[in-house]
């Protein structure tokens, strides 16, 4: 009896059979998502850093001025109080907020007005017009100054607050934005208005105005936390120290050929910083529903 013995197959063979159970190779995908996560975090990191080092900073520096016989530093808000006996704060706080005010309140309504009349009628030299107004976002400041100082004297309007209010009302930005925004609101509700009875003062004031009141929050933001803190116009256009802004005015706080003391004027720009920081805050959701309504639509 002849006994056979088993066939053996081939190790090439074996393999090819086995091949498919092995473990598979982990995936690229997952490591390369990974890579990029940890790239944006960096990135994300370095620039919060570089922004919020500056202000940490300047409030660490504000809240331990240094003694001037021992030359060691307390904390305490003895800089804050410094402050306000070396310049009249409530002052230049006031002529600030009444000049900031009045320039967002005035780019609201002229932006409005303007990118309403440029989405909702027609007119010879309508692109025209735009576009020198969109020009005029090109040219910067110190071209125009010196023109825009001479209107102001022949005005009578020198060294006055008024100076810096009026020449600021006008905004090429601000119409561009409420052009964009007429633009998507729907034309049929001034056809509606017109059936009623309803003429253009009326259409634009008691309709589409209030719809477009996140964009006029976008202007009236920008234009706020822009003209707070502005330091070239008053340096030219004023000079009694009765008119002077908040930021003019705390320049007088590092003394004569620098001075005075470092942590006295960085209490001042903490002080200056509370209400466009406050207004950023609270304006944050008109801010971002203004930006966003564009897109919803």
């Amino acid at each position: 009896m002849s006994i056979t013995s088993p066939s053996i197959a081939p190790v090439s063979e074996t393999r090819a059979i086995t091949a498919p159970h092995s473990t598979p190779p982990a995936p690229v995908r997952g490591s390369r998502r990974g890579l990029a996560t940890a790239g944006k975090y960096a990135v994300l990191t370095v620039a919060a850093f570089l922004t919020l080092a500056p202000v940490v900073w300047t409030l660490i520096t504000a809240l331990t001025p240094a003694d001037v016989e021992t030359g060691q530093a307390n904390v305490g808000l003895g800089a804050f109080v410094d402050v306000f006996q070396k310049i009249p704060v409530l002052l230049y706080v006031w002529n600030s907020a009444l000049v900031t005010l009045l320039i967002a309140a005035g780019q609201m309504l002229s932006a409005a007005m303007a990118g309403y009349v440029f989405a909702r009628f027609d007119f010879r030299g309508k692109r025209l017009l735009f576009g020198l107004i969109l020009a005029t976002m090109m040219v910067p400041m110190q071209v125009t100054i010196v023109p825009v100082f001479m209107l102001i004297r022949g005005m009578g309007l020198a060294d006055t607050l008024l100076a810096l209010i009026v020449p600021m009302i006008p905004t090429a930005f601000g119409t561009f934005l409420m052009r964009q925004y007429f633009i998507g609101l729907p034309p049929e509700l001034a056809e509606a208005a017109q059936i009623d009875g309803a003429g253009p003062w009326k259409t634009f004031f008691g309709i589409y105005l209030p719809l477009a009141a996140p964009g006029l929050a976008i202007v009236g933001i920008l234009a706020f936390n822009y003209h707070w803190n502005e330091f070239f116009r008053p340096l030219i256009l004023t000079i009694s120290e009765q008119n002077f802004t908040l930021p003019l005015g705390l320049v007088t706080l590092q003394g004569n050929l620098g001075t005075g003391s470092v942590s006295t004027v960085l209490a001042g720009v903490v002080l200056s910083m509370i209400p466009a920081a406050l207004v950023f805050v609270f304006g944050q959701k008109p801010l971002r529903e203004g930006l966003t309504a564009g897109v919803s639509k």
